[in-house]
């Protein structure tokens, strides 16, 4: 039977495959899962059924795919069945009794889907192409794959134990398959919990029958101290990479500065950057660290809105965990999720960065195979074209319903790397083209995928800005995706969908990819409103100074709050905004703020305090339809309500962990308490809604900084 590769569909509830008949049996049938329901206790993402199984079936019979079936791992994947009796072979590792008597010519491929995750490919076969493959390079006649794994940064060997000892692949190699008595593959958590950075892509383990012989033994250990003495990962260099420096906000006295005005921003690529930084063992750049965006990758419990009300607004009011002194004042948003039967049609045009700059794994290759989750997204209704630029712009796919998912694929994978950056005719061509497939009251927008290394023609910030703002006035919206490492140029991404109603995420791999192109589809396509803006007012009565955390570079100025021709952020359908302003009430003494001396003219009326005694704050809200062009405006009173932090809710004291975190990355000179241990245990506190795990990964993240 000939191979095939089908992606399942969130729209699907079956998948029916029928395999084409040749002379060469199926290695494998691999189910991949990518939802996962508790992903801090997974070992393994992949159930792998024998080809015996397979081959006791005829050729033309159909391999059917149940969906939401929840399986060892406690991943939310599909289950299948190939044989007569439908029993699916689920493998959590692998010992004697399977691997001996095996005929193949190495113990390596005596591990042939035996193993769930795990490939073994010889240099003739073909290389696995599913969407989250990684190979793992060995001697020339083999190579190791293990599906799932978390990273493509740095190395990409897995970590090999043998005994409870790291080896190396040709420690590995060397075992007799009789001489095992148990193999096991660990992915993602399971490997970092255990073995911490060093398991980031995989662990096999394996365990013999006999202990090893004194010579073995000494040759491991050997092995082990010159790995140790190795860095762990390949350098990041971070002289080619491009980001905005800014300086932190600073305390404001509501008495001289009443008003704190900014846009929302619902983009998270800081966060996943940072990730990719500690990852690879390196020290964060001060200026990549956006505390908002680190705080806005997680998703908080706020209710759905109320009747038509596009979001709802919601606060919470407790005390400042790195100074108990001082108060933290969070305001979410939640905007309304539409059903997918409801979703707009879309007119996406994929806007791809084919250069020389993006001949790398973790680049071209990566972005082809995370935007045909995209494309497994569409409807019949849905549109996408393809555009690519290098050192020109040119249309590789019209505009093409999404029912012609074969076609838009194959036109994916044809694309090479190679040549300059002619990035601003890209984006010509590709607005050009959105336009020309323009669908009134639709989901308009270009998905612009690159490292943002712009090289030919309009490259300046500047120059990007000024495009970018002429095309915004279009109706089509943007997404930027930005990929690879050694030299991202952040500033330009964030320039670019700061500056044109839209979003940005940084995909550093398929897990990442699968998070917003897939499982956050809906928020990251799909508007429900546009520039979102928000302006507070303190009472002086209760703050004698704030500041807000994070949104530096989408502070506004005051008068822009109500002039609809200012651009603000959008909010995605069920998408989460958290913003968090650090306070100083009223009589306390800090060495962060010294008030102003007493005035004869601007005094506090005490009839105004009366009058609004019990009132922290007032917040305003603007936004506009998607379509559009005039704001409405929304009033929230919040209330001198604060309760303990011991008191405050998982969601608050986790967002506080999360900017705190930010702020120690930052080195902020407004903190003093930058305990990892204090960050990590407030952290900890709120690890009750992680359906993902992410939340979990956090704190590993945190552990890694001392």
């Amino acid at each position: 039977m000939e191979s095939k590769n089908i992606v399942a569909s969130a729209f699907k509830s079956d998948v029916n495959i029928a395999l084409a008949d040749n002379t060469q049996h199926l290695d494998a049938v691999v189910v991949e899962g990518y939802r996962s329901t508790s992903r801090a206790k997974s070992n393994v993402a992949v159930t792998t059924i024998s080809s015996e199984a397979v081959a006791s079936r005829t050729p033309t019979e159909e391999v059917q795919i149940i969906r939401n079936k929840q399986v060892s791992g406690g991943h939310q994947i599909t289950s299948g069945f190939v044989s007569k009796d439908q029993t699916p072979v689920k493998i959590s590792n692998s010992n004697a009794e399977t691997i001996e008597g095996r005929p193949n010519a190495s113990y390596l491929q005596s591990l042939q889907g035996q193993i769930p995750g795990l490939k073994i490919e010889t240099e003739k076969s073909k290389s696995f192409k599913g969407n989250e493959s990684v190979v793992f390079k060995g001697r020339s006649e083999n190579s190791v794959v293990l599906r799932g794994s978390n990273s493509l940064t740095g190395s990409i060997d897995p970590l090999y134990v043998i005994n409870g000892i790291p080896a190396t692949a040709d420690d590995f190699r060397r075992i007799k398959s009789n001489d095992i008595k148990e193999v096991s593959v660990l992915k993602d958590q399971s490997a970092t919990s255990v073995y911490g950075s060093r398991g980031a892509n995989g662990v096999i383990v394996v365990t013999t029958k006999k202990p090893l012989s004194k010579k073995e033994m000494k040759r491991l250990e050997e092995n082990e101290k010159l790995e140790k003495d190795k860095p762990a990962r390949s350098s990041i260099n971070v002289d080619n990479e491009e980001y905005d420096s800014f300086e932190e906000n600073k305390f404001e006295n509501p008495m001289t500065t009443p008003l704190s005005t900014f846009s929302i921003d619902v983009d998270n690529a800081s966060y996943t950057n940072v990730r990719r930084f500690l990852n690879a063992g390196q020290t964060v750049p001060k200026d990549a660290v956006r505390v908002e965006e680190m705080i806005n990758f997680f998703k908080y419990d706020y209710p759905q809105p109320k009747g038509s009300e596009p979001f709802s607004i919601n606060s919470e009011y407790s005390d400042a965990p790195w100074n108990p002194q001082h108060k933290l004042l969070k305001i979410g948003l939640k905007g309304k999720e539409i059903l997918t039967k409801d979703l707009p049609a879309s007119n996406l045009v994929f806007l791809i960065d084919v250069s020389g700059s993006m001949n790398s794994a973790d680049k071209l290759p990566l972005l082809k195979q995370s935007m045909k989750l995209v494309v497994n997204q569409m409807r019949k209704e849905d549109r996408v074209a393809i555009v690519v630029y290098a050192g020109a712009a040119g249309l590789v796919l019209p505009s093409t319903s999404g029912s012609e998912k074969e076609k838009i694929i194959a036109a994916l994978d044809n694309l090479s790397a190679g040549g300059s950056t002619a990035g601003g005719e890209g984006i010509e061509l590709a607005y050009k083209t959105a336009q020309e497939n323009f669908i009134k009251k639709g989901n308009n927008r270009v998905i612009l995928a690159t490292d943002g290394d712009f090289n030919v023609g309009r490259t300046s910030d500047t120059d990007m800005q000024t495009l970018i703002e002429e095309k915004r006035k279009s109706g089509v919206f943007l997404t930027c995706l930005g990929y690879g490492m050694g030299n991202y140029k952040d500033s330009k991404m964030e320039i670019l969908a700061d500056k044109g109603n839209g979003n940005y995420a940084y995909i550093d791999n398929m897990q990442e990819a699968g998070r917003f192109l897939d499982k956050e589809f809906r928020g990251s396509m799909y508007a429900i409103a546009k520039d979102v803006k928000i302006q507070i007012e303190f009472n002086p009565a209760h703050v004698q100074s704030y500041r807000l955390i994070g949104y530096e570079n989408r502070k506004l100025r005051d008068e822009d709050f109500a002039n609809d021709a200012i651009d603000a952020g959008e909010l995605g359908s069920g998408h989460t905004v958290t913003a968090l302003y650090e306070i100083i009430p009223t009589g306390i003494k800090s060495e962060f703020f010294t008030a102003a001396p007493g005035l004869k003219y601007s005094t506090l009326d005490k009839t105004i305090s009366n009058n609004y005694g019990s009132e922290l704050a007032t917040i305003k809200f603007r936004h506009k339809k998607p379509d559009g062009d005039v704001s409405k405006e929304t009033i929230k009173v919040i209330p001198d309500v604060s309760v303990p932090l011991q008191k405050a809710s998982g969601d608050f004291k986790f967002a506080a962990a999360v900017a705190w975190f930010g702020l120690k990355l930052r080195d902020s000179k407004l903190v003093t308490d930058k305990s990892t241990e204090h960050i990590r245990s407030l952290a900890k506190q709120g690890l009750s809604n992680d359906e993902d795990g992410y939340r979990a990964e956090f704190v590993r993240l945190v552990e890694m900084v001392k």
